[in-house]
């Protein structure tokens, strides 16, 4: 299949990938190969062989919202990474869906440009955030997403808008249909000072390294806060700071951090994560939603 895959001459082919390598939580398995489609030609080409050959795959970021098992995936990774494309007019950018979203906000923010200050600290790319509507700071990236362009599941190029994206805390109309595939997407952001709008981000990656684990590899926060309340705070009052399975603990800083702190496995993760949703729905009645995704 590898030979196959690079005759098709659709982009860079790596084998036999360590999914470690590209998630920030630094578990999984190996893939039978990872490649870099480098536009969308060659990404509905290579869409296509994978479709016709019954071959499993899986689009994947900055891999920041996915816990790879330990076991192989039998399938191949799609990585968007040469999807970087990027045009900034007055206030209006167009951006690929690998760029990544700490270098735009920081980039953004330089320039004077305001409205992606809370994505300075997110460790993800512009598709994953649109996918997952990441946010922080009361913000989220759907406030700010004029248009998406899409590969649909029949391997055309469509525009989806704002209304077209559902938008919700943490939700979107592509993390509900997987089959669409975001290629590229439209931001709309304000004029600010640009000092004022470093020193927000600033401050905020200070309160991060005080209050968040930074220092060892995670995906953030695990689960999605329940209406009217914090995730962390139900999570710490179970009394699970430090607590550990094999090689992963849950963050003495921040209770809804899960910390790969001693050469954990996915299973120590995702055993980790389903013990302590059992533990809240027994003790609070609270069915915690999982912000990352169990891959297979």
């Amino acid at each position: 299949m590898i030979e196959k895959l690079k005759k098709l001459r659709v982009g860079k082919v790596i084998n036999n990938p360590k999914m470690s390598d590209y998630t920030t939580y630094k578990v999984g398995g190996n893939a039978i190969a990872l490649v870099c489609p480098t536009d969308v030609n060659n990404l509905i080409k290579l869409l296509t062989y994978l479709r016709e050959n019954n071959i499993k795959y899986k689009i994947l970021g900055n891999g920041s919202n996915l816990i790879f098992s330990d076991n192989k995936y039998e399938g191949v990774i799609i990585n968007l990474s040469e999807f970087n494309k990027l045009e900034i007019n007055d206030t209006i950018v167009i951006v690929g869906a690998g760029y990544n979203l700490i270098k735009l906000s920081l980039k953004t923010a330089r320039m004077g440009l305001s409205g992606l200050e809370f994505a300075s600290g997110i460790p993800g790319t512009i598709g994953g955030a649109i996918f997952m509507n990441a946010g922080a700071y009361k913000s989220d990236i759907g406030y700010i997403v004029s248009e998406v362009k899409v590969l649909t599941p029949d391997l055309k190029v469509k525009t989806l808008y704002n209304k077209d994206l559902d938008f919700h805390y943490r939700s979107s109309f592509l993390q509900k249909n997987k089959d669409y595939i975001c290629l590229e997407a439209k931001l709309v952001l304000k004029h600010g000072d640009a000092n004022s709008i470093m020193e927000v981000i600033a401050d905020r990656k200070q309160r991060r390294l005080l209050t968040q684990p930074l220092e060892y590899p995670s995906a953030g926060s695990v689960f999605r806060n329940p209406e009217n309340d914090f995730a962390g705070r139900l999570i710490e009052e179970l009394g699970y700071k430090g607590k550990n399975i094999g090689g992963a603990y849950v963050s003495e800083k921040h209770a809804n951090f899960i910390i790969n702190k001693d050469h954990a496995t996915a299973s120590d993760i995702r055993n980790l994560i389903n013990e302590i949703k059992d533990k809240v729905k027994e003790k609070y009645g609270i069915e915690l939603k999982v912000e990352q995704e169990f891959v297979d």
